[in-house]
């Protein structure tokens, strides 16, 4: 199962349409993805997910972890890094085994001109330490309200062509 994670609870996000769009591209391939948007959280996930508790709202998140074999996680760029929510969410899973050996492909968005390398620098550290296996083309997209349509389409012909190529990899992977 592939599940792609929107890795901010920013409503109305880039990094969420990007997801969509990535499961478009699946989509056309035969593949089914699901999305897990970090919006979907709880509210008040710090209070009730943390350190060995659990609620049932976020139940059924970890049971979507739990049977993912690949993440796709699309990553927008937050003070020079990842998001701290996507932090909290790893923090709330079981750990280790809701990520231990499983695949993730890395895509960083941005709307200056890095596509979030850093931020997914230190996401891939973070990946290592949890013993995901990380595909090593990682993709940043720069300028991502110049990247998208009105449809919420990724348009520019680069662009494209890495993400074929991501997904095709990642397919395989």
């Amino acid at each position: 199962m592939i599940t792609i994670i929107s890795s901010t609870n920013r409503p109305g996000s880039s990094t969420l349409k990007v997801a969509k769009f990535y499961q478009e591209q699946l989509q056309l391939r035969g593949i089914e993805a699901g999305i897990l948007s970090l919006s979907d959280l709880p509210a008040d996930l710090i209070r009730t997910d943390l350190y060995g508790k659990r609620s049932q709202e976020f139940e059924a998140i970890q049971d979507v972890v739990s049977k993912t074999d690949k993440f796709i996680f699309i990553i927008p760029e937050y003070n020079g890094s990842f998001p701290g929510v996507l932090k909290v969410f790893i923090d709330a899973c079981d750990f280790p085994q809701s990520f231990y050996n499983k695949k993730a492909a890395l895509v960083g968005i941005s709307s200056g001109k890095y596509g979030n390398v850093r931020g997914i620098d230190h996401f891939t550290g973070v990946c290592h330490y949890m013993h995901i296996n990380v595909m090593s083309l990682k993709l940043h997209i720069s300028s991502i309200h110049k990247e998208m349509d009105a449809d919420d389409h990724l348009i520019k012909a680069d662009t494209l062509k890495y993400v074929a190529e991501q997904l095709d990899k990642f397919v395989e992977f």
